[in-house]
């Protein structure tokens, strides 16, 4: 991505989640209502009508689209340029009125997340960064964590994922575990060194990871599927494995935690 072309892409994601800030603004979290979707994940009137101000702000001809709340158009696999986004990822928590929701827009150059820009309209939070550009943190450049051990790390782990007790077995690991909600959230607060690491062994939607995804690695930061492949976006299927991310100086110890979990070509 060129820099031109890279700061026209992030002045448009940043209008973006102004103008879905804006769309949000307009319900309370915590007053709701909400319908289940098949599988139980909750939708809102505030879902749909971010989604709408995303695609209108965001997209332009040639570009392809991807959202959780828009009707899947394959048209995407053929083009170079594609938005992934979450217009509220952590739905559940703005349902329940907890504080950890956000806005999520990526964009994918030729499968790769080089940008993205991630709002948490309840904390006023603003992540938004690229490969070529860096991170930066409510307007100021920021980084991964370079911590180097996991000792006394903050890891931040899926609130549901607890309480279905998939943390059990980390329970007794040298770091502090938060819950958390959103993927995306806790990727972007790994990519401005507010945590250190953050893995789910679940599977995941491109749209629930692919900003989070490209904000660390441009944090200087490191993400990988639990294949340990690079994160890939716009595929025919939506569905990644589980993901992991952390600062750079804790890859080797994070894998080395999660070997059990990982196929066996994937532990180098």
């Amino acid at each position: 991505m060129g820099s031109n072309s890279n700061s026209e892409v992030l002045k448009r994601i940043q209008s973006a989640l102004e103008a879905a800030r804006q769309v949000l603004g307009r319900f309370t979290a915590g007053a709701i209502e909400a319908e289940y979707k098949a599988g139980h994940d909750p939708v809102t009137e505030a879902d749909r009508s971010v989604d709408a101000v995303l695609r209108k702000e965001l997209l332009r001809e040639g570009e392809g689209w991807l959202s959780e709340e828009s009707v899947d158009d394959l048209a995407r696999l053929a083009a170079s340029r594609v938005w992934v986004v979450d217009p509220l990822d952590g739905t559940r928590e703005f349902v329940a009125g907890i504080p950890e929701f956000c806005i999520s827009i990526a964009m994918i150059e030729d499968g790769r997340p080089v940008a993205g820009g991630i709002c948490n309209p309840a904390t006023n939070e603003i992540f938004l960064g690229s490969i070529d550009s860096g991170v930066s943190y409510q307007g100021n450049p920021a980084q991964a964590s370079r911590r180097a051990s996991l000792k006394g790390a903050s890891v931040l782990a899926s609130r549901s994922e607890i309480k279905r007790g998939e943390w059990k077995q980390f329970e007794n690991g040298p770091f502090t575990i938060r819950p958390m909600g959103s993927v995306a959230y806790k990727l972007a607060l790994v990519s401005a060194g507010l945590a250190d690491a953050t893995f789910t062994l679940t599977r995941k939607h491109e749209w629930d990871v692919a900003a989070g995804g490209a904000l660390v690695e441009s944090a200087g930061g490191f993400v990988r599927t639990l294949q340990n492949s690079l994160l890939r976006c716009n595929n025919r299927s939506p569905l990644i494995s589980g993901l992991f991310a952390c600062g750079p100086n804790l890859k080797k110890e994070l894998l080395a935690l999660l070997g059990d979990h990982l196929p066996a070509a994937a532990r180098r």
